[in-house]
């Protein structure tokens, strides 16, 4: 594993000033970029470690704070280890703060990370890949669809509502997107059922998308997430044997 350099930066969008957190391996030389997109928690310690782990395998990584209209990271009060049925007010908190994202502030705001990147010295040139989780699963699809020149390869992981039944579902971006997918979708998962899961691929397939879609038997929503309750230490490990693999095709 290669030694990291992390560092918080602000990135100025449209709307205001984003705080992120970015980190690249401290050899001094640019390296392929990969957007993380967060899930509903935010930007924190174990997201960071993440992207830490990402650098480590050679990438510049990206990691904004895409609740910025709302404040500075966290954006939440968080415990340490998160347990939403211990502490249900979280997601009190929470909701109001996800549907005030549109699809349309998110994409936005998607241009103002992917044209930090271009600039950043420690970034190669040409595209990027993109992972997300849980809401970030979305923003990772979304972005590939609507920046499909900037978006070589994009990942997601136990996303929730990728399909809907509003004009702004993100699965209606299938025939924009370019870049090769990759979904590992959570088990038993209220927010996206076996039924959204075939609309998905169905969308997917039409659009003549290359993608991989499987499902993590055994792995709830939230299984990568190490600092709350729904981890599943199986199912994180073969998250990152398929994000590598999909970026190490990507940018071989």
């Amino acid at each position: 594993m290669t030694s990291v350099q992390g560092t918080s930066v602000d990135i100025t969008t449209e709307d205001g000033v984003a705080d992120a957190y970015f980190v690249h391996p401290a050899d001094g030389g640019p390296h392929p970029a990969v957007l993380l997109y967060q899930d509903a928690f935010g930007l924190r310690p174990h997201l960071k470690s993440m992207a830490d782990r990402l650098a480590g395998e050679g990438y510049a990584v990206l990691v904004p704070n895409v609740f910025y209209r709302h404040g500075r990271s966290p954006v939440f009060d968080l415990p340490e280890f998160i347990d939403p049925e211990a502490r249900p007010e979280i997601f009190g908190a929470i909701w109001p703060v996800m549907q005030s994202l549109t699809k349309e502030l998110s994409m936005r705001d998607a241009g103002a990370w992917l044209r930090w990147l271009a600039q950043s010295p420690a970034v190669t040139d040409g595209p990027v890949g993109v992972t997300g989780y849980c809401m970030g699963a979305r923003l990772s699809l979304m972005t590939a669809g609507t920046y499909p020149e900037r978006v070589a390869a994009a990942g997601g992981f136990h996303g929730g509502r990728m399909v809907t039944d509003g004009p702004d579902s993100p699965h209606l971006v299938a025939g924009n997107v370019t870049a090769e997918l990759y979904f590992g979708h959570a088990d038993q998962d209220d927010s996206m059922t076996p039924e959204n899961i075939r609309q998905l691929e169905e969308a997917l397939t039409e659009a003549g998308v290359t993608y991989r879609s499987e499902l993590y038997e055994g792995s709830a929503h939230g299984y990568t997430q190490a600092d709350t309750s729904s981890y599943d230490e199986k199912g994180a490990e073969r998250h990152w044997a398929a994000l590598l693999d999909l970026l190490g095709r990507t940018f071989a």
